[in-house]
């Protein structure tokens, strides 16, 4: 049985979500590939390093919540998600975003190849 696009892009999310709860940046940095373009709220960097780093900047407590808005199959290994992310802080108002991902097959896991998050208004 194959995974439907949508399948595939939760499972990521998923995990990355997780990490992301958990405060983890390394583990946050595990669902990305080495070469992996990831844009946040703060100048973009390349790799799973910057991805860490990142993260390890985040307010203790942050937690994300995400909903996918829409999947499509770019290539046999390339899947594009659309996702509305919701960032909540214990220390201020939650942060809405648009996040465009690119999940692409590496070995046997699925990884974050592309992330670039956008707010719109």
């Amino acid at each position: 049985m194959t995974s439907t696009d949508t399948e595939i892009v939760r499972r990521v999310m998923d995990q990355w979500r997780s990490a992301v709860n958990a405060h983890d940046p390394e583990r946050v940095a595990s669902n990305f590939t080495d070469d992996a373009i990831f844009q946040g709220a703060r100048p973009y960097s390349v790799g799973r390093e910057g991805v860490a780093a990142y993260y390890a900047a985040t307010t203790v407590g942050m937690s994300a919540a995400y909903e996918i808005r829409e999947t499509r199959r770019l290539a046999d290994d390339v899947v594009l998600g659309y996702l509305g992310v919701d960032f909540a802080f214990p220390d201020r108002p939650t942060l809405s975003v648009n996040l465009g991902v690119i999940v692409r097959r590496v070995g046997d896991r699925w990884l974050i190849a592309h992330y670039q998050v956008s707010q719109l208004g």
